[in-house]
């Protein structure tokens, strides 16, 4: 078990077709480099809702969920065989489970693109286990509850990464063509930089009204959601946060951060 506490990870994490941008795969591979070797990873991506809480598959080589439709047949021939982690989500349900609460099990939920797309960037031999889980709700509040009562698996060796998309709008990205970002991408994508970087938590669970041109950064906050996860689980000493990853695909923001 690692003695060294680890940091959590918000990622902007794409489309399976931002794999092929070397600059963002350059990045996250020079991100997980600075980081110490995990004992496990724990993923909650933007493209997996359910309430309770449900955990994924556990088994060894855990499955994909290949959840895109209309890409090029080797986007669906991409594999990732990662060991599972039963142990871990057995640490998930003894935290995460608060009084009335309960955790479902789904066995045949495999990683979506949403996990496996940048953990190939970031640990490409696939030998670390990792869960994913889902997430139960899109409000801040309690997404960030969650987060803190996940806190005690960093003591564990457990890197907790909440993977989304700073800012998302497929409808607006589809019209604009390729360039410079739209002012709401931009705009938002500073405002939330500055409110991290000032650990302004307050504004950021009410980013609805407090950012600039929320509605059109995120028409849903399913990819703005994890950022809560992983904001939680780091508040618990919280001394440093670090914007790892900056810049825009297609228009929308990849920003990332690591709280430690």
């Amino acid at each position: 078990m690692s003695t060294t506490r680890t940091p959590t990870l918000y990622l902007s994490h794409g489309a399976p077709p931002l794999a092929d941008d070397d600059r963002w795969t350059r990045e996250l591979a020079d991100w997980s480099g600075g980081l110490a070797r995990p004992r496990a990873i724990l993923v909650v991506s933007a493209h997996w809702e359910d309430a309770p809480l449900t955990v994924g598959a556990t088994a060894d080589d855990v499955p994909l969920t290949y959840d895109f439709w209309g890409f090029p047949q080797r986007y669906y021939e991409v594999v990732y065989p990662a060991p599972g982690a039963p142990w871990l989500a057995e640490r998930v349900r003894e935290l995460a489970t608060g009084p009335g609460g309960s955790v479902r099990q789904d066995p045949a939920r495999g990683l979506d693109h949403g996990a496996y797309v940048p953990l190939k960037e970031m640990y490409p031999e696939a030998d670390i286990p990792v869960l994913q889980v889902s997430m139960p709700t899109l409000d801040p509040g309690t997404l960030l509850a969650l987060g803190r009562r996940l806190a005690p698996l960093r003591d564990e060796g457990v890197l907790i990464v909440g993977s989304g998309f700073t800012t998302h709008n497929l409808r607006e990205m589809s019209r604009r063509p390729h360039g410079e970002p739209p002012s709401w991408s931009a705009e938002f994508d500073d405002w939330v930089h500055r409110s991290v970087s000032a650990h302004d938590v307050d504004a950021l669970l009410d980013f609805r009204h407090k950012a600039p041109a929320s509605a059109l950064a995120h028409p849903r906050s399913d990819h703005f959601a994890p950022l809560f996860v992983a904001l939680g689980a780091g508040l618990d000493g919280h001394e440093r946060s670090t914007s790892t990853v900056d810049g825009f695909w297609h228009g929308l923001a990849k920003r990332s951060f690591q709280f430690e």
